[in-house]
């Protein structure tokens, strides 16, 4: 079927492509030239795994197209909308803006029976409210919500075969007619038998942010232990491995560490809890501002033992920073704890060397005070502290008694316990990780 994606961004490209890859005939709108350019030319604008082949393989086949002209959406069945909904400025609530935009822009081009699905995160109420604004227009369009559970790293594997998807659409035929249009453009991973949650538009919003928040707490929860173990000496590592055989619980995301980044657990809990203020339900999400100070804090903790091990005087003193993304296995720097941490030393007088596989270009352009190198090995040479703040696979695997000899110092900080502290110990390091011994 014929499908058009408003905002071609990390979300909306990602999608844009994997639609393609399954069969249908996408086209991509975005304001930014310069993104529609890379895009139309089968370059990708930022790093994802497998993204460069489908989109490649998309624009080959001629089923992949990409424009700045909004009326080539006319004659698409579906119209995804996935453009970005950041944190205002100054402010917790995330700002629709560009969600607007996109709605005001593409509703002179809808036809009768068209459906138009969101996939942006926004606050709870805002599906209803689109819905008004295109009744309001005359046009006999649906809306739908259909929420995104991407894991960056990991995105086109998951749109192509989600673990799970979720339909927010209106009461009655309305109603039928998109999770019909929705059934056919998803209809592989129906055959593979994917689970499918049909609902309101009210809980399909809600799933994305509840899913943000519950995963944020569980992170921010095994770094409040891993607090507690950095005063008792305990190892947080096997608490998590402990408390993780329980069926109940679950061992993913209890890697306790400097905590989480990236473009929608920090801002979206953010959200969630201006949205519930609004609501008049605050309290029932306060906890999240405290998900939130125990996630910013592990940050601190990794600048405080840098400026502990020199004796509580970091500035002239070499620290290799290894890691500038959130995450591994991509280059986004949103909220990013590496390059918070870079910057922090950096601005207590450190000279700081970062390096990071992907992410260099966009640290560059935020934090240019910042010195750069794609060499581990330059990196490296001279440092009188090292930190992993990115689980990188090459960081991973760095040998330690090799590091050892082009070091000034062997201290090491080990921000996302990713090493392994024996084998650095016995290379003559000194091993710190975060909430073990």
């Amino acid at each position: 079927m014929k499908v058009s994606v408003i905002g071609c961004g990390y979300l909306g490209a990602v999608h844009a492509a994997a639609m393609a890859e399954l069969g249908h005939e996408v086209v991509g709108i975005d304001v930014d030239e310069n993104k529609v350019a890379m895009l139309a030319s089968g370059t990708a604008p930022f790093f994802e795994p497998g993204l460069p082949e489908i989109l490649a393989a998309g624009i080959g086949s001629g089923r992949l197209s990409f424009t700045t002209d909004m009326s080539a959406v006319r004659g698409a069945q579906i119209h995804f909308v996935a453009v970005g909904t950041p944190q205002k400025k100054g402010e917790y609530a995330a700002d629709l803006t560009y969600v607007d935009a996109a709605l005001e822009a593409l509703i002179p081009y809808l036809s009768d029976g068209d459906l138009v699905a969101g996939k942006s995160t926004v606050p709870v109420g805002t599906a209803a409210r689109l819905a008004s604004m295109i009744a309001d227009s005359g046009s006999e369009a649906v809306l739908a919500w259909n929420p995104e559970f991407l894991r960056e790293g990991f995105a086109v594997q998951d749109t192509i075969s989600p673990d799970r998807l979720v339909y927010g659409v209106p009461a009655g035929d309305a109603g039928e007619r998109a999770t019909a249009l929705l059934d056919e453009v998803y209809a592989v991973a129906l055959a593979r038998d994917t689970p499918l949650v049909v609902t309101d538009y009210a809980t399909a919003e809600l799933v994305k942010v509840s899913a943000n928040a519950f995963l944020a707490t569980k992170i921010s929860f095994i770094n409040a232990m891993a607090e507690i173990a950095e005063s008792t000496g305990a190892d947080v590592t096997r608490l998590a491995d402990a408390i993780g055989f329980d069926a109940r619980i679950g061992r993913r995301f209890l890697n306790a560490g400097v905590g989480f980044g990236g473009g929608c657990l920090p801002k979206d809990i953010r959200a969630f809890t201006a949205r519930a203020e609004e609501l008049g339900r605050g309290e029932s999400v306060a906890f999240l501002k405290e998900v939130d100070a125990i996630n910013l804090r592990r940050r601190q903790k990794v600048v405080d033992l840098v400026i502990e091990s020199f004796g509580g005087e970091v500035f002239g003193k070499r620290v290799a920073v290894l890691g500038l993304a959130f995450k591994p296995d991509s280059d986004d720097i949103r909220d990013s704890p590496a390059l918070d941490v870079a910057a922090k030393l950096k601005g207590l007088g450190a000279d700081v060397i970062a390096t990071d596989p992907e992410a260099i270009a966009n640290a560059q352009r935020t934090h240019p005070q910042l010195a750069y190198t794609h060499d581990i090995t330059a990196a490296l040479t001279g440092a009188d502290a090292v930190v992993v703040v990115t689980e990188w696979k090459h960081f991973r695997e760095l040998i330690p008694a090799d590091i050892a000899e082009i070091v000034n110092r062997p201290y090491v900080i080990d921000g996302r316990n990713c090493l392994d502290p024996n084998a650095w110990r016995a290379a003559g390091w000194e091993y710190r990780g975060l909430g073990r011994p």
